[in-house]
């Protein structure tokens, strides 16, 4: 029963030493101790307001960004709005293109207008599709010399004699265009 007794006084002495050695290195190093939890403090209050700083920078960013891109979507729906007035008034055209014929050219049947028209339509497709600004203007310029072409058509069968013609120079060029 000694043994236990002297093992458990030892056990406990040992815990009592190391706790005494463990103050005294606190107490020895306690101006450390404290110089690091305050170094710790400032960094860590450092940081904090770096990060609150970025946060508002970020968060400025970002309002510029959604500014920018709402102004962009408008200035492009605004544009698109346009784009649409502008290809309405192209039909527009395309259809008075259209009676044009059908009066200069009473006698032939309708489908030859539509064929006008529809080729002058496609025309404008194709302008209209246009990914590059050098191909939509060849295409303007095809667009461009058909209509001004069949229009000629039209006026002068108006200007001759009654005779029963064709816009032969309008169905050349649909031949000469489509090949």
């Amino acid at each position: 029963m000694m043994t236990i007794k002297h093992w458990t006084i030892r056990l406990v002495r040992f815990f009592y030493t190391l706790k005494d050695e463990s103050l005294q290195w606190n107490v020895a190093n306690q101006e450390q101790l404290l110089k690091l939890k305050h170094e710790r403090a400032i960094a860590e209050k450092t940081l904090e307001v770096a990060l609150k700083n970025k946060s508002v920078l970020l968060a400025h960013e970002i309002s510029l960004l959604e500014t920018k891109n709402n102004v962009e979507l408008s200035m492009l729906k605004i544009k698109y709005q346009q784009d649409i007035k502008d290809y309405k008034q192209y039909l527009n055209s395309l259809d008075q293109l259209k009676q044009s014929i059908q009066l200069s050219y009473a006698h032939l049947p309708v489908a030859v207008a539509f064929t006008i028209h529809h080729h002058a339509k496609q025309l404008l497709n194709k302008m209209w599709e246009a990914d590059d600004l050098k191909t939509k203007m060849y295409f303007e310029m095809q667009l461009l010399q058909f209509m001004t072409t069949a229009h000629e058509d039209a006026r002068l069968n108006l200007e001759q004699s009654s005779e029963e013609k064709l816009p032969q120079k309008t169905l050349n060029l649909i031949q000469s265009l489509s090949s």
